[in-house]
Parts: C-alpha cells; sequence; structure tokens
C-alpha cells in the first residue's frame, strides 16, 4: 500500500501548464497556473499527506488511469471535441461549496449563469456572494466549470480557479475557457462584485 494521498501529472493548457491530481476517489484537484512545487505544497497540506508524481512507483495504477484518462479529457475540451467530462471526482468540499459546485456542474457548455442566476437556480437567492466564493473555492476548475459562473451585467466577474495568478491573469484564463466554448460576453471587463 502507498504512502502517498494523491499523485499529480501535469498537461499543457493554452497558457501554459495545468497540474491535475488523484486520489483513490477520484480527480481531487485542478490547478490552472502555479509552479509545480507550489501546487504540491498546498495540495500535501490540504489532503495532510504526501502528493507524489504520477510515474513514482508507490503511486497505484488505477490513480495513474484516472490521471491519464483526466487529462486526455481535458486534452479533448482544450481541442474542441469535448463538451462533458466523464471523470470520477473526489470532492472534499463544505455542504454549501457542494451545492453550489452541482449548481455549476449542471451548466451546459457555452451556457452561462450570473452569480445572483446560479444562487437562485440552488434555492438560495440572494446569495450570489457566497456563491462566488464557493466559485473560488472550486478545486476542480474546468471539470466542474466555474469559469461559466459571470458577474450581472454579463461582465467576467471573477475568477478564483487559480490562487497563484495576479486578477488580471485569472480573468485571462477565464475569457480563454469562455472562448473555448465559443461564450462571448457583451461586455469583457472585470465587474468588482463576484
Amino acid at each position: 500500500m502507498t504512502s502517498a494521498v494523491a499523485a499529480f501529472t501535469t498537461c499543457p493548457a493554452p497558457w501554459g501548464t495545468l497540474h491535475v491530481a488523484a486520489t483513490a476517489n477520484g480527480i481531487v484537484a485542478v490547478d490552472l497556473d502555479n509552479e509545480t512545487p507550489v501546487f504540491v505544497d498546498a495540495l500535501a497540506r490540504r489532503l495532510h499527506g504526501t502528493v507524489f508524481p504520477a510515474e513514482d512507483g508507490e503511486v497505484p495504477r488505477e490513480w495513474r488511469d484516472t490521471l491519464i484518462e483526466a487529462t486526455r479529457q481535458i486534452g479533448e475540451y482544450f481541442g474542441g471535441t469535448r463538451r462533458r467530462f466523464d471523470v470520477s471526482l473526489d470532492l472534499r468540499v463544505s455542504d454549501w461549496d457542494r451545492l453550489v459546485l452541482a449548481g455549476a456542474a449542471r451548466l451546459q457548455y457555452g451556457e452561462t449563469a450570473s452569480y445572483g442566476e446560479l444562487a437562485g437556480r440552488i434555492g438560495r437567492p440572494g446569495a450570489a456572494q457566497a456563491v462566488g466564493g464557493a466559485m473560488g473555492r472550486n478545486p476542480v476548475p474546468i471539470l466542474i466549470p466555474c469559469h461559466r459562473v459571470i458577474g450581472a451585467g454579463r461582465t467576467l466577474g471573477g475568477y478564483g480557479g487559480s490562487t497563484n495568478a495576479d486578477r488580471q491573469t485569472a480573468l485571462a484564463i477565464k475569457r480563454s475557457l469562455l472562448a473555448i466554448e465559443g461564450t462571448t460576453l457583451t461586455r469583457l471587463r472585470a465587474s468588482r462584485a463576484r
């Protein structure tokens, strides 16, 4: 039995390198822009254990297979040939975040909803700011499409799918993901409100 709590790999993204991590239960993290040591350290702290590269001999074959499948599907998404993901997720989030992420996961390819609209869809009208917080904590961006949740007035809003990027870099990634899906906003400015 391995002493690892997760394994990770990388795959190319339109803006650089994407990190993807898996456990015995599925994909536990997708990181959009951090350097590998920062990603590994943060994930090890979050999961309270050791995170190994997928090619390490201690990593179970099933974890490697999960990573191979996830990165294949993400690559197809970036290439414009995949609209939905079919990989197991290991979501270790609060009940609130789980509710919000489930709502975001129901957004179809190319569909957007404002934070307030998503709050209404999950039965919590008036909780737009709390929805924004949950989107910012999404541990598996792209697989759960938090980029499809935008600000009021069709502005970009924020993008918390990245823990290291400055705001402009994060918003550029959000724009890039929306563009892959053919989504254009009437105003591509960032709003102050999430």
